[in-house]
């Protein structure tokens, strides 16, 4: 059987590399997408991250294919739908990296309610020792803290919020009650949990009915001075809302470690370079958007790696490497379905 993995560092393909005897195996550090589908033309099986765009051109280049395996929750980069129709069974990493992406995201949190990074760049800057009126932050005790979605990063936030002696509102399409008991606090609607939250954290998986859960309707609703976080996926966020509500003083800061478009923004040169100039109006705004997000002193970002850590890496790698094991052996896990 042929495998090839895509968007995979080499430090990764020499863990994969013994994990699949008697198959042939092909490494890329690449993305797959429609420019390269020569390099997996033959193969049964192929593996890819978040940047690969699985869809129905590349499908169709791959006549022999039939499993995709994402190293990653998410899998709106693969046209799921399409996939159906011509029997490929796809697979994903349902859960990794709960406690690390948690963690991620108060640090988020309290480099904005702190002011460490301005800090930090002002005694590189200066050697100036001395304080000023921009570094003052506020307490994270005693404010409300708006979880939306509470499946195991959620829980994880919620519970290092508690720790901070924060209050603790939430919204999930599936509350878990006994959870809420155990940890004392309360779940309410969205429009409830975004009006009342002083920090507003985002964990819920996209799909197309959450297409910018938050968006300008939403930011009006928000407290004055609220302080939004996104370590999920970027389109929940409607960027050009965002900016709004920035600009406007509602939204006092902002931790990104996604983008809406943040495929299009590292393929940014690509795009810029494109023949097909006038079917690019959609990208060409969205950068732009990210572009004064990125320029935005109360907006920290970060290229996608809440859940960047050697743990996380280490899991994602062998429920991969056991998600193919299953499909090779006619024991599939782990289907999206």
């Amino acid at each position: 059987m042929k495998i090839a993995f895509f968007e995979l560092e080499k430090s990764d393909q020499e863990i994969l590399s013994k994990s699949f005897p008697g198959a042939e195996v092909t490494f890329f550090e690449e993305k797959l997408d429609e420019t390269n589908t020569d390099k997996a033309k033959d193969v049964e099986i192929v593996c890819v991250f978040v940047s690969s765009q699985i869809n129905k051109n590349v499908i169709d280049a791959l006549p022999n294919l039939k499993f995709i395996a994402t190293r990653s929750t998410g899998f709106n980069h693969i046209d799921f739908e399409y996939a159906k129709t011509k029997g490929i069974n796809i697979s994903y990493v349902p859960a990794y990296g709960s406690h690390t992406v948690a963690e991620f995201t108060f640090g988020l949190i309290l480099n904005l309610s702190r002011n460490i990074i301005k800090a930090n760049n002002y005694i590189r800057g200066t050697s100036n020792f001395h304080y000023f009126h921009e570094m003052e932050g506020f307490d994270l005790a005693g404010k409300t803290l708006g979880i939306i979605g509470t499946g195991k990063i959620g829980k994880n936030v919620l519970k290092i919020a508690k720790g901070l002696a924060m209050n603790v509102v939430a919204y999930d399409l599936f509350p878990d009650l006994s959870f809420a008991k155990e940890n004392n606090f309360e779940y309410r609607t969205l429009d409830e949990v975004i009006a009342a939250a002083d920090v507003i954290t985002l964990h819920a998986p996209y799909t197309k009915e959450n297409h910018h859960l938050i968006n300008k309707e939403k930011i009006m609703l928000m407290k004055r001075g609220v302080h939004l976080i996104n370590t999920a996926r970027g389109e929940l966020v409607d960027t050009d809302a965002l900016i709004w509500g920035l600009k406007g003083g509602i939204i006092a800061g902002a931790g990104l470690d996604v983008l809406e478009g943040e495929r299009e923004l590292k393929d940014e040169i690509e795009i810029l370079s494109s023949a097909a100039r006038s079917l690019k109006v959609d990208e060409y705004k969205t950068l732009l958007e990210d572009r004064i997000l990125i320029d935005m002193p109360n907006v920290i970002i970060t290229p996608h790696i809440a859940f960047y850590t050697r743990e996380a890496v280490a899991e994602i790698l062998k429920v991969t490497a056991d998600n193919i094991k299953g499909f090779m052996e006619g024991k599939p896990v782990n289907l999206v379905k």
